[in-house]
This record gives C-alpha cells, structure tokens and sequence, in this order.
C-alpha cells in the first residue's frame, strides 16, 4: 500500500496522468523544456545529458523515517533506496507515465506456474554487495523474512507479504524455517502464493526483496547502514542532520541497466527549513542542489515566482501517480442517493483552489485513470469542472431522510484539510446538513479512519499500491472486501461492502490471467460500485520542482512525487 501521507509526499504527495513527454526539440542542457501546451505535460530539465561525475547536494526539511528496505513504506527512502539497494525487479519511472515493471537483480519478470500460485526468479551472474559478498538467492529470502517480524519492523511494506504462502510465520527472529519462499540454490527464488496475482512482478519491486546479508542485521540498528547491492553506499550518516553517498565499487553496471549512476557523489542536508529550501533553489544559490521535500519545497507566497522565465528554466514537473478523495462513511450514510445527493452538491472547483489551483493539480474524474492497464471507461454524474450540481443534487433527495448533523475529519497539520471542509459546510448546507468539522493529529490519522471513530466524510490518498501502472493495485484495497470476502478490507476507508459486487471482487482475486484482462474486470466491478458513491475524487496533483541551474536528467517520479535521483546528473 502507498496511502498518501497526511503532511506531504504526498500524499506519500500525492496524482496523475500525462500519457506523453514534451514535444519539440530537445533543450538545451539546463535551460529546461519549456512549459508544453498541456498545462500538465511533464516536464524533464537537461533531458539527454549522459555526462558523469560531481556532486549533487539534495536538501530535505528532516531526515528520512528509516534507510532500512524492510522497514520503509514510505516514498522518500524508495527513492534514495534505488541508490543503495536492488531488488527482484524494479518500478522503473518515465515522467507523467505509470512506472514500467523491469527486471533488476533477476534476469527476468519470473516465470509462474500454469496455475499461478509459483513465481520462480533467476538472479543475474556476478552480483555482490559493497563488502564484495556475492548476493545469493538466501539474501533475498532473509530481505523479506525480516519483513515478517512486525513487532521489530512496524513500517514494513506487506503487499508482498499478504500475497504469500505461511501466514503463521513471525519473522527470523522468532525461529521456524518461513515456508513462502525456496532457495534451491544460490541463484534461484522461488515464491509460493496464496492465490494467482497477475501483478505479481510489481509485488517483488517493492523494497522487501532488497537483500540483506544474515550476518550484517542488526535489526533497528540496520537503518544506520544497510549494506548495499546498488551504485552507492552511504559513507557517512549523522541523523538529523547530515549523510553522504559514495560509488560502490563492487557495483557492476553491465548487470544493472535502469540506473546511470551519473553523479560520483549525493549529499544529503536533513534539516534545512522548507522555506529556505524554497529561496535558495529558486535563487540558484547552490546550482548543485534539488530537493525531495513534498511539491518541491515550494511555499504558497512561492507560486508566482514559477512565471519569472529564469526560474521556469530550471522547473521539472509532472503529474503524480496519486489521488485525493473523500471518503463517505457507507456504515453511517447508508443510503446510496443520498451519498450520491452530497457527491453532486460538492463544489470540487472551491476545492480544487484550496490544493493551490490547476498549477498544482487536476480534477479528477475517478481513483483509477486510463493510463492504467485494464482501464475502462467509467462513468459519473460530477461535473466535470467540478461546479456543483445543486438542484440535481435536491432532487435526487426528494423523499429521503437527509442527516440533519454530519461530520468531517481531517489532518491537524495542514489548514488546506481543514479549508477543505469549510468549502464542504457551505455546500452541505445548501441541503440542509449542518456538517462539523473535527481535526485529528496527523500521527493517528489512517488509524483513526481505520477504527472506530472513523467520521462521516473524511480525505484520503492514495499512490496506486505496488503497481500503480495497474487498476487492481488501486481499487482493491480502495474499495474491495477483507481476506476473506465477508467484509470490507482494511485500506477501504468508505467501509463500502455490496454482497454482489464485492463478492465478484473477492472471486476475482482467485482467478487466472493477464494484468490487462483482470484488469478490464475489475475496472468494470468499480465503475458498477462507483455508482453508489462511496467516495468522491478530487485532485490529482501535479508537482513542480525548481532545481540548481547545473542539474541535468532532473523529472518528476510519477511515483515518488519528487525528483528521480536514480537518472539524475549534473554539470561539473
């Protein structure tokens, strides 16, 4: 799962769809490509340079949550991860594009079987970690078994996990051989499933398959220096404040294709305020330097700035892979018309505003978009500039009992959540529903919406699971039923549970076939579920992010939300 996180990256940001890079000629080198006639047509800085060498000097507000691979759902640590670790296959980004499944330590995507309950993984000859130990099959089976250890590693990714044989198993530490994986000898993995998963190879790009040698775990402590088996190594890292990374020399480039390894060094400072962040990369004043704080650093007084035609030079952006949504309570809101009576009342444009704007988001029409494999039209009654549709919103409620009192949640941390609700308090009350507002700390606030106390109407999310390029990976934990079908799943915030259309869900998980066929099917499940609103789509965002006048290859990951450091280079 890659839920969005409630102060920024968004949403790990935060959304999108850009189907195609600029048109035109190419830049030259540093000077940007110009803003497109598509407002949200990516946009790559220095796009084609190859040279190698220097330093880039990535500021950051704070400092990562961890640097462990199996202790990481968060996007900041996958995109420096790609640096220092590898895994099975990877997510490899093109900007504005869902990011294309590649193979990375293996040779392949795997080979399933005929049933589709084995997925059987080759390693490539010759590759070690930064010691010079060769990597073997055993290291990527210790990577994910760590992950199992919940009560070590609370942050571990579990799409892999949940997809997998031995849900008894309690991680290494516990003792007991883990039943999910063979290793019948030091280049082969072989994965045994509960259920067929077309998206399977997505599922092992995820950080869980990093290896990790038995004998350098140091369990928490690990996040200090985890051993890599990518183009970098950290060679030194003061938390809080400070970390470089160096060349690893035991890195072989003819076996790792995706990654350039263009800059012989990154700098990391991780606790430069966010609005020095700003000023300085829009005053050029290191021209070495990016960030990867949320919507590139940039303040709202910042906005403007982005038209001076020198700092435009420097701005890469692009439409992310995630989405916001509110989330109506299907348990407390029962009545389908009447969700559908609030969804049209809903002035998506007032809201649109309070995220910054079309510079820095586009209204969106669903969760899923048609960049996805297996998308289908969907259908729905918003409007598609988001003005709301009163008198039909009225009608619709003719003969139903309306709630007099509702109530809407969001994040303490961010005044655009709470704005948010003032725009809906005005539109509620046009149908006679006084709505409340209700702030929650933002460290509590999934789990909130995951208990008890979840509210009427509340934002969400969400970045496309492990393969965002996929419609499964975003509607099933959105809106599909638990593990074993009776109920609504634990990311599914609507609470939304129909016995037709959730048990054909809960069929499908089990069935055979391409990502693109499945994927038609579930498309068609959620376009049937989605007229019933339990949720309504807002903003997908669109990220921009001024980088220093020498940084070359810069783009918007269309999942990371921040700039790819696995292509990046720069000028020396």
């Amino acid at each position: 799962m890659k839920r969005t996180t409630v102060a920024g990256l968004a949403l790990t940001v935060t959304a999108g769809l850009a189907l195609t890079a600029c048109g035109g000629a190419k830049p030259a080198p540093g000077s940007g490509s110009g803003r497109p006639a598509d407002a949200f047509a990516p946009v790559t800085i220095g796009k084609g340079n190859t040279a190698r060498g220097g330093n880039v000097n990535v500021l950051m507000s704070s400092d990562f949550q961890t640097l462990d691979p199996g202790n990481s759902n968060y996007v900041q640590t996958a995109d420096v991860g790609q640096l220092y670790y590898r895994t099975l296959t990877m997510a490899k980004e093109t900007a504005g594009r869902p990011p294309t499944v590649v193979p990375d330590l293996a040779t392949d995507l795997g080979k399933p079987s005929a049933d589709g309950l084995t997925w059987t993984y080759t390693l490539k000859k010759g590759l070690k970690f930064e010691d010079g130990t060769p990597i073997t099959s055993k290291d990527i089976k210790y990577g994910v078994e760590r992950t199992y250890a919940r009560d070590v590693f609370t942050q571990a990714p579990q799409e892999l996990n949940s997809a997998l044989a031995d849900d008894t198993y309690k991680g290494p530490y516990a003792g007991g051989d883990f039943k999910g994986i063979d290793t019948p000898d030091d280049r082969t993995v072989v994965f045994h499933l509960k259920q067929p998963f077309a998206e399977f190879p997505a599922l092992v790009s995820r950080s869980n398959t990093a290896p990790v040698p038995r004998g350098k775990d140091t369990r928490l402590d690990y996040t200090n220096h985890p051993v890599s088996s990518g183009p970098y190594k950290i060679a030194s890292y003061d938390r809080g404040r400070s970390m470089k990374l160096v060349r690893n020399s035991q890195w072989d480039p003819a076996t790792d294709p995706n990654r350039p390894a263009r800059p012989d060094t990154f700098s990391f400072t991780l606790s430069t305020a966010q609005a020095t962040i700003s000023q300085q990369l829009i005053a050029d004043s290191d021209p070495t330097a990016i960030t990867l704080d949320s919507n590139g650093g940039l303040q709202a007084s910042d906005a403007a700035k982005l038209n001076d035609p020198k700092v435009k030079a420097r701005t890469a952006a692009g439409l992310l892979g995630c989405t916001d949504v509110l989330n109506l309570n299907t348990e407390t809101i029962k009545d389908p018309l009447v969700r559908k009576a609030i969804a049209l009342s809903i002035d998506r444009s007032a809201i649109q505003l309070q995220y910054g704007g079309g510079r820095f988001g586009k209204l969106a029409q669903s969760y899923i978009n048609p960049a996805q494999r297996g998308y289908t039209e969907q259908h729905t009654d918003l409007d598609p500039t988001g003005k709301p549709k009163l008198a039909e919103a009225k009608k619709v409620l003719r003969g139903k009992t309306v709630p007099k009192t509702l109530v809407y949640g969001y994040a303490d941390t961010n005044a655009r959540y709470k704005n948010v609700g003032t725009v809906l308090q005005q539109n509620l009350k046009a149908l006679g529903i006084d709505l409340q507002l209700r702030p929650i700390p933002a460290a509590n606030y999934y789990t909130v919406l995951a208990g008890d106390q979840m509210p009427d109407i509340a934002r969400s999310g969400w970045c496309g699971g492990a393969d965002s390029g996929s419609v499964r990976t975003t509607i099933d934990p959105n809106l599909g039923p638990s593990l074993d079908g009776r109920t609504y799943g634990f990311s599914n915030i609507p609470r939304y549970h129909d016995p037709e259309i959730s048990g054909a869900m809960y069929r499908l998980r089990g069935t055979n076939g391409t990502s693109e066929e499945l994927g038609k099917k579930w498309a068609a499940l959620f376009d049937r579920a989605m007229q019933e609103y339990p949720l309504v789509p807002l903003v997908r965002s669109y990220t921009s992010s001024v980088v220093g006048s020498k940084v070359r290859n810069a783009q918007v990951g269309y999942f990371f939300g921040a700039i790819d450091l696995s292509v990046v280079g720069v000028e020396h």
